[in-house]
């Protein structure tokens, strides 16, 4: 009974959490970062302001998590890294998992509110950036620099490798969900931008495999 009530807890936690990250977003969508109260969150996500006030001291670690959990939604899926030794099939995975990622309503959402408020508040880009972005981003890199290490790719500069393949997808998947309100490519236009993107990496770096690779004479 104990364990029943203790999951049940957990399970009301959570979904006050959600509700309070949800009303936040939408309302610094709506009402700008310095437009939203903490106390207006709340009554917006329906729950007293001593339980915001207790998970969320300040609208800074409100904006705090709500990036954090945009970067890492089904982290558990995506923190295992693809294993060295196909660059073909790591790629692959990635850049699906970075497609679906950055395809998401509520990361242009996370976007647009950084980009609005960033002469006025220069910390929630720095959050965007250090928080979400730049963990991604170096979790490509590092596997690049792994492929390059296993002899399976040429990448003499791993950063720049990132940067090329996740920038390839983002300028189709994302960026032009900022300026189009309208922009919604199908699933089948989603999987062609990543599978051309893979292409261009695969013929930029990929070595031949050891088992390919004419016998000496």
């Amino acid at each position: 009974m104990a364990a029943e009530l203790s999951a049940h807890h957990r399970r009301l936690a959570q979904q006050k959490r959600e509700a309070i990250i949800t009303a936040a977003t939408e309302l610094f969508l709506d009402r700008g970062y310095d437009g939203t109260s903490l106390a207006r969150i709340a009554d917006a996500a329906g729950v007293s302001k001593s339980t915001l006030f207790k998970r969320f001291p300040t609208k800074a670690a409100l904006f705090e998590a709500i990036v954090a959990e945009s970067w890492q939604r089904d982290a558990d899926n995506a923190a295992a890294p693809p294993q060295t030794g196909d660059l073909r099939s790591g790629l692959t995975v990635i850049g699906h998992r970075y497609a679906d990622l950055v395809g998401r309503p509520g990361m242009t959402a996370l976007f647009r509110i950084v980009i609005a408020e960033l002469p006025r508040f220069p910390e929630l880009g720095r959050m965007q950036f250090e928080l979400g972005k730049l963990p991604y981003f170096t979790s490509v890199q590092r596997y690049l620099e792994s492929e390059h290490e296993a002899g399976n790719a040429d990448v003499p500069d791993g950063a720049s490798a990132a940067n090329q393949f996740l920038g390839m997808i983002a300028n189709y998947v994302l960026w032009p969900r900022m300026l189009l309100t309208d922009w919604s490519p199908a699933a089948a236009d989603i999987h062609d931008a990543v599978e051309e993107a893979v292409q261009t990496m695969l013929a930029r770096y990929a070595l031949p495999r050891r088992s390919d690779a004419k016998p000496a004479r």
